[in-house]
């Protein structure tokens, strides 16, 4: 009889795109808190300054003395600023205002995109996905959150000049892999903030699959006011209202996700 190997390897998934208020962090907590839902052990890296994802999470500022900005500069080590969330297989390695001073320090560095991907790996054996929530740009932060990733997922909002930028961070992700990290694969484009009595989201939809056959996923995430309500109580959607829309279509949308990783 053989002994099944158990041993875990996490995937990274990074979730950006260079346009803010597409719902990156929106997503970043709650396909991980849907994911830990399934009993998929997840840890949501925050490397956005403006730390969305630790308070929705239920991190504040004060809590956040060991975080994702001491992890870069070599601080401390990515165990030593983990935080466990209210959702069992959920954690979160928060950020702080001061991350904002990391694109300068590590200019200099000659590890500098490498930083992340460093760090992560001793934990990537504890963990089933590591998922980390991408500021809203192409600087130091994100190109380390891509170096350290497996995959991108691109959130990509249902409205005007949705397309905009898209190319380039796809460019971007084509150069990451010919010079450091050969392996990072698109996952998909997730749309966000969708509404169906509105056309010009229909619009957006039909533009997107048509022009990124294969690439978008089915699950759409719409606009929804528990969604927007939940990151004030420090809770992820499933665990503020797991009835809402928008707590049924992450849940929804992790389903999808998984089901394509095992396909």
């Amino acid at each position: 009889m053989t002994v099944e190997d158990t041993t875990k390897t996490a995937r990274i998934i990074s979730i950006s795109n260079q346009k803010g208020g597409v719902g990156k962090t929106t997503t970043a907590i709650n396909l991980g808190a849907s994911l830990a839902a399934a009993e998929k052990s997840v840890l949501v890296v925050d490397l956005d300054p403006q730390a969305n994802a630790s308070s929705g999470l239920g991190v504040s500022d004060r809590d956040a003395t060991s975080n994702s900005y001491h992890v870069l500069i070599g601080a401390i080590s990515a165990d030593e600023a983990v935080h466990t969330t209210s959702l069992d297989f959920l954690d979160v390695l928060p950020a702080h205002r001061d991350l904002a001073g990391a694109e300068v320090e590590l200019v200099s560095e000659e590890n500098r995109a490498t930083r992340l991907k460093d760090a992560l790996e001793p934990l990537r054996e504890r963990y089933d996905f590591i998922i980390i929530d991408c500021p809203p740009s192409l600087g130091m932060l994100t190109l380390n959150a891509l170096v350290a990733a497996d995959a991108v997922i691109v959130p990509l909002q249902c409205e005007y000049y949705a397309l905009e930028g898209l190319s380039r961070l796809l460019e971007t992700i084509g150069m990451l892999r010919a010079d450091l990290n050969n392996t990072l694969e698109v996952d998909g484009i997730v749309l966000t903030m969708y509404d169906a009595r509105n056309n010009l989201s229909q619009q957006v939809e039909r533009e997107v699959r048509e022009n990124f056959d294969g690439r978008v996923f089915q699950t759409v995430i719409p606009r929804n006011v528990r969604l927007s309500e939940s990151p004030s109580f420090g809770k992820p959607a499933i665990l503020y209202d797991l009835r809402s829309k928008g707590s049924q279509q992450y849940l929804a949308f992790a389903r999808e996700y998984l089901e394509s990783r095992c396909s």
